[in-house]
């Protein structure tokens, strides 16, 4: 069954991306690619001939989307399942932090995954069936300073995930969040845009992170082959989870997250119900 399913992913250059194409791959899947030039394509192609299908994209040319989707189910096939890869974090103090950074990290990180769910919806709908994969991080449940913008990206794109998924099952789609933890990819490295420091009252707060951040880059306990893995597993079920933690690190910070927030309800529950008519 896998051999006939069609896979699209954003962003198959490197990272969680490439290990997931890797995987799907050497599963019998065919697999459609984004990356961002013809070096890249043919990289990739070169991956698996007559199975691996490159189209270079900017996902923030939304213009361009509609077209590489038609493209794409024209020349390989319908799209059974989409991965909305690609993504990068911006590492900076809010106050800091300009409002275009804001912009162009919402403009990838949640723009370009909605126009490309868009684009893929109708075609899924019609043939009432689908799986939309939506790479967000545990920062789209938890927060850390000195990430403010990536975390309001990546919270905006766990809420329009299940949001979504509630509009679309009644169709046979369905819509999974995933959301890794810290995992070797160069999110933290290369991929990373950095803020440049201005203001000395965030030293104390911010800089121990920036440089535990720099130092851990390429040692996070996270494998991105063993992610692929996981999200192949999870695929193939006939009930796939609206929501999906990859790491021990996420699951315990989740969890943390979830009794803190309990506990302050909980503290505050009487003013909570007191403003009821």
């Amino acid at each position: 069954m896998s051999a006939e399913k069609i896979v699209f992913i954003t962003g198959v250059s490197s990272g969680f991306g490439r290990s997931l194409a890797q995987e799907a791959l050497a599963e019998g899947y065919r697999v459609i690619g984004t990356v961002r030039n013809t070096e890249a394509k043919q990289a990739f192609e070169a991956l698996s001939s007559g199975r691996a299908y490159g189209h270079i994209l900017d996902i923030t040319d939304f213009s361009a989307i509609d077209k590489v989707i038609a493209e794409a189910q024209t020349s390989v096939g319908p799209i059974d399942v989409l991965v909305n890869n690609a993504g990068y974090g911006h590492e900076g103090v809010m106050e800091e932090s300009s409002l275009d950074a804001l912009r162009h990290q919402f403009e990838v990180n949640v723009f370009g995954a909605v126009a490309m769910m868009k684009a893929v919806l109708p075609g899924m709908r019609q043939r009432r069936r689908g799986h939309i994969i939506n790479i967000t991080s545990m920062g789209g449940f938890i927060t850390m300073p000195g990430i403010t913008y990536y975390c309001g990206s990546k919270f905006a794109l766990e809420g329009i995930s299940e949001a979504l998924g509630k509009e679309v099952q009644p169709f046979g789609i369905f819509v999974t969040a995933v959301a890794p933890g810290s995992f070797r990819t160069e999110w933290a490295g290369r991929s990373m845009i950095r803020t440049p420091r201005t203001i000395a009252d965030y030293d104390a707060l911010f800089d121990p992170i920036r440089k535990a951040r720099e130092e851990k880059s390429g040692k996070q306990p996270g494998d991105t082959a063993k992610a692929a893995r996981a999200i192949l597993n999870m695929m193939q079920s006939d009930t796939p989870p609206a929501h999906l933690l990859l790491g021990s690190d996420a699951l315990t910070l989740v969890r943390e997250k979830l009794a803190t927030l309990t506990a302050e309800i909980n503290v505050w529950e009487s003013v909570t119900r007191s403003t009821d008519g």
